[in-house]
Formats: C-alpha cells, sequence, structure tokens
C-alpha cells in the first residue's frame, strides 16, 4: 500500500524487517561472508544493532542529565533571588 507525504507524492512503505534481513543475507551471500563465522554478519550485525542502542540511549540520558541540570540551575537561582535581603543603595558623596 503507498502513502502520500506531506508534499503528496506516493511513497513506497518501509520494507518489512523479514525483507531487510533476506537483503542483507543475499547481499552476505553476494561478498563470501559467511552469517555465523567468528567475524561474520551476525557478529557484525549484533555489534551494530548493540553500538546504535547504547549511542541513542546515551545520547538521551545526557539531553535529559543536561535538561535537570539547566532546571535545578534556575530554579536555585530563583530561590536565592527571593531569599536575598534587599540590597541598600548607597548615596554618592
Amino acid at each position: 500500500m503507498m502513502t502520500a507525504d506531506q508534499t503528496g507524492r506516493k511513497k513506497r512503505p518501509e520494507p518489512s524487517a523479514e525483507a531487510k534481513a533476506a537483503e542483507l543475507s543475499q547481499a552476505a551471500k553476494e561478498q563470501s561472508l559467511s552469517l555465523t563465522a567468528p567475524d561474520g554478519l551476525f557478529k557484525q550485525l549484533t555489534k551494530t544493532v548493540l553500538e546504535t542502542a547504547l549511542n541513542e540511549e546515551l545520547t538521551e540520558q545526557h539531553a535529559t542529565t543536561a535538561a535537570d541540570r539547566r532546571q535545578t540551575v534556575r530554579e536555585s537561582s530563583t530561590q536565592l533571588a527571593e531569599e536575598a535581603p534587599p540590597q541598600r543603595r548607597q548615596r554618592a558623596r
């Protein structure tokens, strides 16, 4: 089933996971790459998926931590400003 994007053009549906796996398997065969050898497709694919997932999680966690720090600084600054005694102006002599 074709769907239209925001410009109204028809775009192809995303291939299924099975179709992607079949494509990878075929490419591995064409390159004489074993699927299950120590340095085969399965190991390479597993490594790539894990690295990508960890990087995304770390990036998300870093963004959340940075946002939390900024919020804490804002709250602390506001609290200090509210608790600070009024400043006296010194007269110029």
